[in-house]
């Protein structure tokens, strides 16, 4: 556990008890600060009661006692409104942060590695980890993804934390500066809570602040937004700049070139390694998703031949394009993490027969950016608080079923794939959609599809990769 001395005596409130809060309040505890903690979930606080957290009512106390106040990460402070709590510890001249800022004052001379953007930084951050663990670096990996930050064990010199950064978790962090900050995309996401793309994008860069040279940003550039925020960083010069492309190579940078990760950090443009050879990594997506955690590798030091050998090795994460089983020759692909349109279309670009399960929760931009994949689709089956509006959307452009929930479309999908008997099909999980109209998180959803899978009748076989693979890679 880190933990946070200069906060000893003094009195902090915890506001969301999550995984992230429980930890952050226990640390605080261990620390000696008076802990103020509250959900507005009945159930949340009974289970941090029973593990020894103190409960106030943050809705009811004098907030110019409380020196800061920590925010879970989901907890809105300023847009679309703020909440309750936090307007009142706002107008007393409260600090607000969250539990990374913690975690950067109580450590601040580690080794930090930061990634962000809109699709692909979980994927990315485990494989940095992995890479990093497996060469025989250290590394601790966490933030938006996994373990609580400040549930971290302390580093030795050499080792590091590998944390996501969600937009909302950089807007509440002031302290730390990463040594590598890696910006993978910018598609437009969350923009209710940052008001508009101006403000998102402003929390995205926040991962750079205050970077000098010898300490690297590595940007994708594949897409508008972030070729911006590349020209933006490249005008001040103060950091070392790693472009990364899965477009084609990239002059001083990392690209791709038909499935082939081209190395021109050092101006040699070595063909370094064949992404194609990954099965965990399918489609140009997840081409760039490596691609930047080679760059990342390099600029710390590791070598080229020991990352592309260990990056053989990485498993994939769950809910990312998750092969699940092959049923009768359908295969069933659970991508419940691709809750927005952008993220969607990159696993459609994947696979050439696809039932395509989508909906939910729709974000602002429905499924705009999805259409140029829309030949890869068989039917789709559409679920949950989108449905009407994806229907409405896809009339005269796909065949679609509604199907109301993912129990319904699940079987009716497999149903029709086994009908129509088209080789290679996919029934794929890629909703467009933020899970929380059915489901507590996109994890649930993602879990809900496998025990679904594992329930059809006539599952007895294992996920057949070459049925994956020979529809995945080089696709996008």
């Amino acid at each position: 556990m880190i933990t946070l001395p200069y906060m000893a005596g003094f009195t902090v409130a915890v506001l969301g008890l999550g995984r992230s809060g429980l930890q952050t309040a226990k640390a605080l505890l261990q620390s000696e600060a008076e802990v103020w903690a509250w959900d507005d979930n009945e159930d949340v606080r009974a289970r941090a009661e029973a593990e020894g957290i103190p409960l106030v009512n943050l809705h009811q106390v004098d907030w110019r006692e409380p020196v800061t106040l920590v925010l879970s990460p989901g907890i809105p402070d300023r847009l679309p409104e703020p909440h309750p709590v936090a307007a009142m510890a706002r107008q007393a001249g409260c600090e607000i942060v969250g539990d990374i800022e913690l975690l950067g004052r109580a450590v601040p001379d580690a080794s930090y590695i930061g990634i962000t953007g809109t699709n692909g930084k979980s994927t990315t951050t485990a494989l940095i980890a992995h890479l990093l663990n497996l060469s025989g670096r250290e590394a601790q990996v966490g933030g938006n993804l996994g373990r609580p930050v400040l549930d971290f064990d302390p580093v030795e010199p050499g080792a590091y934390y590998v944390l996501e950064m969600s937009s909302y978790q950089l807007e509440r962090t002031a302290s730390i500066t990463f040594d590598v900050a890696v910006l993978l995309n910018v598609a437009p996401d969350h923009l209710d809570r940052h008001g508009d793309m101006a403000g998102y994008i402003a929390a995205k860069t926040n991962i750079f602040r205050r970077q000098t040279k010898p300490r690297a940003a590595v940007v994708g550039v594949d897409d508008e937004h972030s070729r911006k925020v590349y020209a933006d960083l490249q005008a001040t010069g103060a950091q070392t700049l790693v472009p990364v492309s899965c477009l084609g190579p990239v002059e001083g940078g990392v690209g791709v070139e038909d499935g082939v990760l081209v190395d021109d950090l050092d101006g040699q443009g070595v063909r370094a390694f064949d992404l194609r050879e990954l099965p965990a990594l399918p489609g140009r997506h997840n081409w760039q998703n490596a691609a930047v955690a080679y760059a990342a590798c390099r600029k710390i030091g590791v070598d080229a031949p020991v990352i592309a050998a260990c990056l053989r090795s990485f498993p994939g994460l769950p809910h990312r394009q998750e092969p699940v089983a092959t049923i009768d020759g359908v295969a069933f692909v659970n991508d419940s993490k691709a809750t927005n349109a952008d993220a969607a279309q990159r696993a459609l670009a994947c696979y050439r027969r696809i039932y395509w399960i989508a909906g939910g929760r729709a974000k602002q931009g429905g499924l705009a950016g999805t259409e140029p994949y829309f030949d890869h689709v068989r039917r789709a089956y559409l679920i949950g608080e989108a449905e009407d509006a994806f229907a409405a959307a896809l009339d005269g452009t796909l065949e679609t079923a509604r199907c109301g929930d993912l129990d319904s479309a699940v079987r009716q999908a497999f149903a029709d794939a086994k009908a129509d008997g088209a080789e290679g099909a996919v029934v794929l999980l890629s909703p467009a959609c933020a899970s929380f109209d059915q489901f507590a998180n996109f994890e649930a959803r993602g879990d809900r599809f496998k025990q679904l899978v594992g329930e059809l009748e006539g599952t007895r076989g294992a996920i057949s990769d070459a049925h994956l693979s020979a529809q995945a890679g080089g696709s996008a």
